[in-house]
């Protein structure tokens, strides 16, 4: 029987024999990393730049977006290197590396949403004290710990991983899932479940938790307030209620994905990496050309250059 000592690297089975389409799937991963990257890159410089944009809101929006570039990072490259392989193989510690940062941006999402919502909560339910209580200094230390929390929350509840001993080499999927990678594991404890329990609780219900209270309370304080107030608050609540809204249905993708759907394969890997499609790409737009002050923001910018 083999073990950790003879495995060096796993099979990434998804891909099969994609033949002559490699090129055309390859141009158009490319074009969609790349799209991914100038749209959160330009959403970060125009808040940079704009002095007018130094608040809480953008500035955590900011961090939303190097989130983005993380994630997608962490897989587009290894998709782009696959195309051209005929082995599909990834070292162990690539695909541990991997793992990892594809689940950090995990938690982050959903802590930077809180971070937001609370931003929103304050700015909307307490408006007068909202540039004492989120303070540059307080939004810095927001970010920091998202970060941090983030970080925590995979290796407390994955690093056991690491030292498994493997029977197996093959992954049925185009990136190191977590689960499909303990299912390789000689032996199969109940700490693999109790890790996955541990990490959704750290990861999803206690952010999704941060945001549902505050989006409970504002919508309580908007009931009392003008129409026009009430306008302002639907302009910057509702992006993140769509955004926190996709997540769902992408973690429910992911969940399916695991556990049920095993026949289908292009289904399975479109389920596995819907949230790295359409997240990354929906917060730069949704988030932040959509908003008022930054699509101002990007005709001052554009018509400075052209003068």
């Amino acid at each position: 029987m083999e073990n950790s000592t003879e495995i060096v690297s796993f099979v990434l089975a998804a891909y099969g024999n994609v033949g002559e389409f490699k090129y055309m799937y390859f141009v158009i991963i490319l074009f969609w990393y790349i799209s991914i990257c100038v749209a959160n890159t330009v959403l970060i410089l125009v808040i940079r730049v704009d002095i007018q944009l130094h608040e809480p809101m953008y500035i955590l929006l900011c961090n939303l977006c190097v989130n983005q570039i993380n994630a997608s990072t962490s897989l587009y490259p290894l998709l782009l290197s696959q195309m051209f392989s005929d082995s599909h193989e990834v070292t162990l510690p690539w695909c541990f590396l991997q793992m990892s940062c594809l689940y950090i941006s995990g938690p982050a999402e959903f802590c930077s949403l809180a971070a937001m919502a609370y931003d929103r909560y304050i700015s909307i339910c307490h408006p007068l004290h909202h540039n004492v209580i989120m303070n540059t200094e307080r939004v810095f230390f927001m970010i920091l710990f998202v970060w941090i929390y983030s970080f925590l929350s995979v290796i407390l509840s994955f690093s056991f991983i690491f030292s498994l001993e493997f029977c197996g080499t093959i992954i049925e999927n185009v990136y190191c899932n977590h689960r499909l990678i303990i299912r390789l594991s000689c032996l199969v404890s109940v700490h693999s479940f109790l890790s996955d329990i541990f990490f959704l609780i750290l990861s999803f219900f206690i952010p999704f938790t941060f945001i549902s209270v505050s989006y409970v309370k504002i919508l309580a304080v908007c009931r009392k307030t003008s129409t026009e107030n009430k306008q302002k608050a639907v302009t910057t609540c509702v992006p993140q209620i769509v955004s926190v809204s996709n997540l769902l249905v992408g973690s429910v993708f992911q969940s399916i994905d695991s556990s049920v759907i095993v026949a289908r394969v292009p289904v399975r890997i479109i389920l596995s990496i819907y949230l790295f499609i359409c997240q990354p790409m929906l917060t730069p737009f949704l988030y932040g050309f959509n908003l008022p002050k930054i699509r101002q923001s990007c005709k001052k910018l554009l018509f400075k250059k052209k003068q």
